[in-house]
């Protein structure tokens, strides 16, 4: 049976969506992040040296990284729902998505994150106004400006198919909706990205998201 180590609040949320959509067996492992810190607890760290979260077990086989789960398990489970045939253009923009997300988008979204949090963190009060200006500056010149045209770029993108790789759902969606519902929830306008909120609209409908909702526990889009 698939075990799922599932850290609360975390990318791992996505990936009980694809376990109910496949229809495997599995089960939850849960962590709690540390009160203080927010981070992974360092029992994670007996089943990955790294502690990191997600992380499934199936066998023998100890995987981990969102991406190469998602592939694991299509190549492994899936019936040809959500993995297109190779070599297709399908293929290949479910393959750029799904290395996307953790290459491109997620990186930049933790940078704003960790500038964010260093302008309100404990600090002697004449250093605050030297952090809080360096922090403006790089949110200004760099992170800013690369967060909006990345999110101008799938904006425009989902404006001209419904599913990342194409008319069908693919195991691109599964790795874009963490980023997606995240800068939502903290960065953006659903106003000024009609097609991105239409599309989490669309997924948050879906039966087997409310079910993997209801087993991963409350979720905030940290």
């Amino acid at each position: 049976m698939i075990t799922l180590h599932h850290l609360e609040n975390s990318r791992s949320q996505r990936l009980i969506w694809l376990l109910e959509e496949l229809g495997v067996e599995y089960r939850i492992e849960r962590y709690n992040r540390d009160p203080k810190t927010s981070l992974a607890p360092e029992s994670l760290k007996k089943i990955h040296p790294l502690g990191k979260s997600p992380v499934i077990t199936d066998g023998e086989n100890t995987i981990a990284e969102s991406g190469l789960i998602i592939e694991y398990l299509l190549k492994t489970y899936d019936n040809g729902r959500f993995l297109p045939t190779e070599n297709t253009p399908a293929y290949w923009q479910y393959l750029y998505w799904l290395h996307y997300s953790e290459g491109t988008l997620m990186p930049l979204m933790v940078m704003s994150l960790i500038f964010n949090k260093i302008k309100t963190a404990p600090m002697p009060f004449f250093i605050r106004p030297i952090a809080k200006g360096i922090t403006d500056q790089v949110m200004k010149s760099y992170v800013g400006p690369n967060m909006a045209n990345n999110l101008t770029f799938i904006e425009t993108h989902l404006s001209q198919q419904p599913w990342f790789a194409g008319e069908q759902m693919s195991g691109a969606d599964f790795q874009m909706i963490f980023p997606l519902e995240a800068s939502l929830n903290r960065a953006i306008q659903a106003a000024d990205f009609p097609h991105i909120a239409a599309y989490v609209q669309r997924i948050h409908a879906l039966p087997s998201y409310q079910i993997a909702l209801q087993k991963g526990g409350p979720y905030d889009y940290a």
